[in-house]
């Protein structure tokens, strides 16, 4: 759910080798050159491949757990997003409970900008820095950054290439109401807040179709994965 629109954080700098070249500017050479963007509309797969790809090999950051980790700490982030949207998002232990937070912020998109710019400023850095790390201590490894929103953010060209994980709306709507128990009607309020699946996979360097069965995404997967090595060790 953390997936949102990615916000620039203001003047912090990483500086870290990316390939024999230091870089700085929030190691923006590492995401064109070291690293590779899967992103894919909500429940369309994404994940999946990037297990996938991982089992062969693939070294994965995944913005999604950063965002996670964020709200279930006792960071800067989590008291804003509590001091911004009340205690009603917390759960009985008081923890901040996702559901009850994307009920607000997708439902109302003033909401949705308030909390990205809470979160996105400190969750981009994080997983620029764990990018720039994994790029660093493994220099010839297909590096993944696993975030939904990339092409939503315009962050796109900062990746050696993009893979998209497709499948229909349809089916996009029914494994997230399977998944979250949403219904239909808030299923597709959060497909909306994404550009259209047809969208993405029209942008893509490469496509993984999972509209058929974990086979036959796995077989995807390994037949691409030649390919990222390639790109990698260029």
């Amino acid at each position: 759910m953390l997936n949102w629109p990615f916000e620039r954080p203001g003047d912090q700098t990483i500086r870290r080798r990316c390939r024999g070249a230091f870089c700085s500017s929030l190691v923006t050479c590492h995401f064109m050159r070291c690293s590779f963007g899967l992103t894919g509309g909500i429940a369309s797969g994404k994940s999946t491949v990037g297990h996938f790809l991982e089992a062969l090999g693939a070294k994965i950051v995944d913005a999604d757990r950063v965002g996670h980790e964020l709200l279930h700490t006792s960071s800067s982030v989590r008291r804003q997003v509590v001091e911004r949207f009340g205690t009603e998002i917390l759960n009985a232990e008081g923890e901040i409970d996702r559901g009850r937070l994307g009920t607000v912020v997708f439902s109302d998109p003033q909401r949705l900008r308030e909390l990205t710019l809470i979160v996105h400023p400190v969750l981009i850095a994080q997983v620029e820095e764990l990018t720039a790390e994994l790029c660093a201590a493994h220099p010839r490894a297909v590096v993944l950054v696993d975030a939904a929103l990339i092409y939503e953010a315009g962050l796109a060209n900062r990746f050696a290439r993009i893979l998209v994980a497709w499948c229909t709306p349809e089916q996009q709507v029914e494994r997230l109401m399977a998944k979250t128990g949403l219904s239909r009607q808030d299923a597709l309020r959060r497909m909306a807040s994404q550009i259209p699946a047809e969208e993405k996979r029209r942008r893509a360097d490469y496509v993984v179709d999972c509209s058929g069965n974990l086979e036959q995404t796995r077989a995807q997967a390994e037949a691409l994965y030649p390919e990222l090595e390639r790109l990698a060790t260029a």
